[in-house]
């Protein structure tokens, strides 16, 4: 009987193929996912990333086409954590057909998203972004006759509580416990060191003495909303004649926009340059950004070069010469 029993419960195991869940499929994830196999996507990042996989080492690798899929994923969905991108793609049968998973594949959980993230090179991801590019060319998705160009300021995934000094190490907490004992108190509590704190003077936290020990990119900031935190600044460059991302750089959130501009126009032009498309003095391409951009040193060093500047003018007291 109990043999019997086991049997039942081993046939109640069995699944057919046609019992299997499926989905009924994703109208633009199944159109990205036919022009990305069209164009040899995975055959393309495998082996740009080759020299990065060891051939008999460890556990098996997250294969470069599945994770550059779920960075697009992420992208298009605005999900900027990888432990809530591994749940939407566990949580959607479309999106992993999408990542060319079988029935029996775990979705690559927010580890492996971020370890493979880590060894691989920014300079890999800039291949992957222009090799993105060239195909929306191919669509004459890429213009390159007027560019846009904005900033925003990213909340860093760092705390201001665990800032430390560049270069000692010495926490805020430690610096003043320290600063308590200095002035006679042996054995400071945490009223006292709150008092301290609100007492001395100068304690405006500088980047340049602090940073944080998680993500030491990341700088002390005013984010849109008015609060002061740890941020990145993403800045992008955009053709705004159809849509196309043609510049995507991170900077110190706490350089300005006139500061960071530079490097974000080197950028889009050697992407444009990639497609054929880089703006010249002799056909310069219309440079469009607001009034965080205006400064006379900006507008000098872009006379007479690739880019033609349409860049709003802040309202001034007084009269400019």
């Amino acid at each position: 009987m109990a043999l019997g029993r086991q049997r039942d419960r081993q046939s109640e195991m069995l699944v057919a193929w046609s019992e299997m869940p499926r989905s009924p499929g994703h109208a633009f994830y199944d159109r990205l996912q036919a022009e990305l196999v069209a164009a040899g996507f995975d055959g393309f990042v495998e082996g740009l990333c080759a020299a990065q996989y060891a051939a008999r080492r460890g556990r098996p690798s997250l294969p470069p086409g599945r994770y550059f899929r779920m960075l697009l994923v992420g992208y298009f969905e605005g999900i900027d954590s990888e432990r809530g991108l591994e749940w939407r793609c566990a949580d959607s049968l479309s999106l992993r057909e999408f990542l060319r998973l079988s029935e029996r594949e775990r979705v690559p959980d927010h580890s492996w998203l971020s370890r493979t993230r880590s060894r691989l090179p920014l300079e890999m991801h800039d291949a992957v972004f222009t090799w993105v590019l060239r195909r929306l060319a191919e669509r004459g998705l890429v213009k390159g006759e007027r560019i846009g160009v904005d900033a925003s300021t990213m909340e860093a995934n760092a705390a201001l509580r665990a800032l430390v000094r560049r270069g000692s190490g010495e926490g805020y907490r430690e610096m003043l416990t320290r600063m308590a004992r200095e002035s006679g108190i042996e054995t400071p509590t945490a009223d006292d060191l709150i008092r301290l704190d609100r007492a001395r003077k100068g304690k405006k936290l500088s980047n340049a003495d602090w940073e944080s020990p998680a993500d030491p990119d990341a700088r002390i900031a005013r984010l849109k909303d008015g609060r002061t935190r740890l941020a990145h600044k993403p800045e992008h460059a955009v053709d705004l004649d159809t849509g196309a991302v043609v510049a995507a750089e991170m900077h110190a959130a706490d350089r300005g926009d006139t500061a960071t501009l530079p490097d974000t126009l080197a950028s889009a032009a050697r992407h444009l340059g990639a497609v054929e498309a880089a703006p010249s003095p002799e056909a310069p391409a219309e440079l469009v950004a607001d009034k965080g951009y205006h400064s006379r040193e900006t507008l000098k060093a872009l006379d007479d070069g690739a880019w033609k500047t349409r860049i709003s003018e802040p309202k001034r007291d007084g009269f400019l010469r």
